[in-house]
């Protein structure tokens, strides 16, 4: 059975579940395993890793420019490191979600990342670039140091 995991965000609303989700005749960029196949089209951004059984989809107006421009480059960060920035951002990311009354409707969806299970390196660069870019468009600091974009 393949796990997805999704992140769709509209309203910079985030999530991670188990069914797929698709944007119609939106174009995607995919990658698969560690390969980048082309570029996306209405901000929407889709890795897929058929090895690993996980797919990340993402949409937000912005990220996918972002992303090509000011992200660093595959590579300049190991996989080591953005699995504990995604652990310690992901954890107040969802103390976040639960706490609507202090952070407001910002962080609406629970990201279910578990860091028991080896998402391989794609699936982590995109969740840590997507969690930079949301603190810098948002102005937001998830806690820790954030990396500059």
């Amino acid at each position: 059975m393949k796990n997805y995991l999704l992140i769709i965000v509209g309203l910079c609303a985030l999530m991670f579940g188990c069914k797929p989700g698709e944007t119609a005749n939106a174009e995607k960029t995919v990658a698969q395993g560690d390969k980048l196949i082309g570029p996306a089209k209405n901000d929407t951004v889709r890795i897929a890793n058929d090895s690993l059984e996980y797919e990340v989809i993402i949409i937000d107006p912005g990220f996918n420019n972002w992303l090509y421009s000011r992200a660093k480059p595959r590579g300049y960060y190991g996989q080591p490191y953005m699995e504990n920035r995604n652990r310690f951002w992901v954890t107040e990311w969802n103390n976040r979600v639960i706490n609507p009354q202090q952070y407001g409707d910002m962080y609406q969806l629970r990201i279910d990342y578990d860091s028991q299970i080896d998402y391989g390196y794609e699936v982590n660069y995109l969740l840590f670039n997507y969690l930079v870019y949301f603190q810098n468009a948002n102005n937001q600091r998830l806690g820790g140091v954030l990396p500059r974009d």
